[in-house]
């Protein structure tokens, strides 16, 4: 069996702070978590069935905080209304509401306090 993934990284300025939002709004589950001194240096995270990682912003990284656009995860669920009620709950904001889109399925976004976009939708109706 291989164990090739490809998972998204996300680099945040308090990871600690986005792992506890994402297992409380997303119900992840932390699976690892390794701290260099006072930093979280990796960190994986189990939502919806899918791994991501993620880590504090160092002097390696951008500044995940400058304004610029950063991630979009484009997540396909079920019912995106409830998932974005529950991100907006706990800190996250609209960035367009849930709604019917012209493609047949019903979409939205939110970003989160760290700066992720979420692309919360239902599965394109053909």
């Amino acid at each position: 069996m291989s164990h090739n993934a490809i998972r998204p990284k996300l680099v945040v300025s308090d990871a600690r702070a986005a792992i506890d939002f994402y297992c409380k709004t997303l119900d992840a589950e932390l699976i690892e978590s390794y701290r260099v001194d006072d930093t979280i240096a990796f960190a994986e995270l189990e939502i919806l069935g899918c791994s991501i990682t993620l880590k504090d912003a160092d002097e390696t990284d951008s500044d995940p905080t400058a304004g610029l656009p950063g991630p979009i995860l484009d997540v396909v669920v079920e019912d995106p209304d409830a998932m974005a009620a529950a991100l907006v709950e706990g800190g996250a904001e609209i960035v367009f509401p849930v709604a019917d889109q012209p493609y047949g399925g019903r979409g939205g976004r939110v970003r989160d306090p760290f700066g992720v976009q979420w692309l919360l939708q239902t599965p394109m109706q053909k």
